[in-house]
């Protein structure tokens, strides 16, 4: 056995040791700090080891269990591509650990909590490391129970309840999917393995209905429209720092699933899935960033958000997908290290948002943003980290989202070099989604920051604020920090991103380091290029000098007064605007044919002193039309079905007489 996969392996057993001890002691006052305090070295060790291996031009590393199947065992393998996405998932867990220390303690029912978040941990990581589909689905479902059970630890919440149940039988569903997708890869050999599903290149209706099953299995745990309902419930029904993990890495570990089967074991792509992949990304970007700007609840904005970033990831590997089977290989690792590259950013931003939303939720017990307001004065090291992630967010230079965004950009500029026509029309089309929903992101995070953070305090839990303890400052600051980084210096991103390019499209971008400056080039100097780190310094010298002019020669000669009130002087929290409000405008720009929304207007007879109420109803489309029609047809069905308990038992032996005669039937005339 290979010396670092077996490290790698000793770190889910640690973890679920970890549960273990847990589930002992989650009722005695030290647990908090000795779970969270375990969990954050032993992610701090899997992110070591597997950060070295993708640093040091890894190969593949691969080992075997007595477990399992008989015969066949678990089989488990390190690659470029896992040791990436082992990176992402322990540097949250030990980051989201740091946070637990503090966030922790704030925790009503910490023994719903405790045991099952180090197992959520062993189950992301195992799913990563698995190399066989027994062992890869024992994994996903390992990991889907205990991320339900987390979701679930408020589960006197009625609202929760629904999350947890609505989580759970999407979660079915999808490891269904996953499940005929192995078993078609397998073929009638029945071969576990994946190498032997690398070796057997399935004819290609197969192959699409591999895809398609991928896109459904690995597709609703991302959150792709329509497979998205339960994420806006369950992300936030969850403790703060699980839904930065379920949010910002759990949906990473579908995306791995999806670019292993994909990307790995299906071999060569047709051209017709990248345009498929393509549009449910673009479809599931621009749908998710609308519902994001509707919500006045933070966490289910932040959800919702998810959403969108799923789809530009997703329409980055569906452009991959596309150049990979032209031929372009160049072009396919471009489009591929964009996607990776902004799966890493968003677990930065996102986790960071998550982090700031259960910060807020510990000072003021609220989430709902009609409710806040006024923070940045009294959690001014919160307001100033969650800026930062809403800057990131929004793809705005000089940080991380803006340079995987980019890249994202530059590879559908590409796409005129397609040969098919049908990908020349939809590639610009779903870029110009993607720029729409970039602008709407960034509209979004302006009403989700100055709502919260601006303005004046709409509750009395408001001016009773106070900030966060410093284990939660720490975990964001380490967060805002990541944001910057990857954001001036793109090139160590990319470069490192090569040994998990190469082997699955064929080709790596050119070396970014070897560019003066720490620049980037994608494509050629004559194309395009961007120094983040230039931007970073020409932004930080202007700000400063505008600032410093601005205090020395021109405060001196304003004259302050009270701000113009739209003719109302007294400062009330009611003259402000609210998130809903602020959302207007885009609702009746896209709510037509994305929410099927509508206004009504009530207004009161001249002198009368009612107020007038303006209403908004809304609709979720997408579970209107897949999912309440099957919701009915269930209820339909079990209310009939269920009178069959209250038979007699000469009408029961009927029933089973007539049953057998029937599989006598079936088998008497089955060829």
């Amino acid at each position: 056995m290979n010396s670092t996969v077996a490290l790698l392996l000793c770190g889910p057993a640690a973890f679920l040791a970890t549960a273990i001890v847990a589930a002992a002691a989650s009722r005695l006052a030290a647990a908090t700090r000795l779970v969270y305090g375990a969990t954050l070295v032993i992610s701090a060790v899997l992110l070591a080891t597997a950060a070295g291996h993708l640093a040091g031009n890894p190969g593949e590393a691969s080992a075997s269990l007595p477990l399992g199947v008989p015969w066949t065992g678990a089989r488990f393998r390190l690659d470029g591509l896992s040791a990436f996405f082992l990176v992402v998932v322990n540097l949250g867990g030990t980051i989201t650990s740091l946070y637990g220390l503090g966030y922790g303690r704030h925790e009503s029912q910490p023994h719903r909590v405790l045991p099952f978040y180090p197992a959520f941990l062993a189950g992301m990581n195992l799913v990563v490391l698995a190399n066989d589909a027994f062992s890869f689905l024992l994994s996903w479902e390992f990991m889907s129970l205990a991320s339900w059970a987390l979701v679930m630890a408020h589960h006197r919440d009625e609202a929760n309840r629904r999350a947890g149940y609505i989580y759970l039988v999407m979660a079915s569903f999808g490891t269904m999917a996953l499940l005929l997708a192995f078993g078609l890869l397998a073929g009638p050999a029945g071969t576990y393995a994946f190498d032997a599903m690398r070796a057997a290149h399935p004819n290609p209706f197969a192959a699409g209905a591999v895809l398609v099953l991928m896109l459904l299995g690995a597709g609703s745990k991302a959150g792709l429209v329509p497979l998205h309902a339960w994420l806006p419930l369950a992300h936030p029904a969850a403790p703060s720092h699980v839904s930065a993990l379920m949010s910002g890495i759990m949906t990473k570990v579908a995306i791995y699933g999806f670019v292993r089967v994909v990307f790995d074991l299906l071999g060569e792509p047709a051209w017709w899935s990248g345009v498929a992949v393509l549009l449910i990304g673009g479809v599931t970007a621009v749908l998710g960033i609308l519902h994001a700007l509707m919500e006045k609840d933070l966490k289910r904005l932040l959800a919702y958000s998810t959403i969108e970033n799923i789809g530009v990831i997703f329409a980055s590997l569906g452009l991959a997908l596309a150049f990979k089977a032209n031929g372009m290989p160049s072009a396919a690792a471009l489009a591929f290290t964009a996607a990776l590259f902004h799966v890493l950013n968003h677990s930065f931003f996102k986790s960071l948002l998550f982090f700031g939303a259960g910060a807020v939720l510990t000072a003021t017990g609220e989430r709902d943003m009609e409710k806040l307001g006024g923070l940045i004065h009294r959690l001014p090291v919160t307001s100033f980290v969650f800026l930062i992630g809403c800057v990131s967010i929004s793809a705005l230079p000089p940080f991380n989202g803006f340079a995987s965004e980019w890249l994202v950009f530059q590879a559908i500029l590409r796409s005129p070099e397609l040969p098919q026509w049908g990908l020349k029309v939809i590639v610009p089309a779903v870029g110009g989604m993607l720029a729409l929903s970039a602008a709407l992101a960034a509209a979004c995070f302006v009403k989700a920051f100055g709502i919260t953070f601006l303005g004046r305090a709409r509750s009395a839990a408001v001016e009773r604020a106070h900030e966060v303890d410093r284990w939660s400052l720490a975990a964001m600051a380490v967060l805002a920090a990541l944001c910057l980084l990857a954001g001036i210096l793109p090139g160590f991103v990319i470069d490192s991103l090569s040994t998990v390019t190469l082997p699955l499209v064929g080709e790596r971008m050119p070396v970014q380091m070897a560019q003066p400056w720490l620049s980037i080039v994608p494509i050629a100097e004559s194309r395009s290029s961007y120094n983040g780190l230039l931007v970073f310094v020409f932004i930080t010298i202007s700000a400063s000098l505008a600032a410093f002019f601005i205090h020395r020669f021109a405060s001196h000669a304003l004259r302050r007064g009270i701000a113009w009130g739209c003719g109302f002087p007294d400062a009330v929290p009611a003259g402000q605007y609210t998130a809903v409000s602020f959302a207007q405008p885009i609702r009746r720009v896209f709510g037509g044919f994305a929410f099927r929304s509508r206004e009504t207007v009530d207004m009161p007879a001249p002198g009368a002193l009612e107020p007038a109420r303006l209403k908004v109803e809304m609709h979720d489309v997408a579970w209107e039309i897949f999912y309440q029609p099957i919701t009915g047809a269930i209820d339909f069905a079990t209310e009939r079905l269920n009178h069959l308990q209250f038979l007699t038992i000469r009408r029961y032996l009927t029933l089973v007489f007539l049953y057998l005669v029937i599989l006598l039937l079936v088998l008497a005339l089955w060829p």
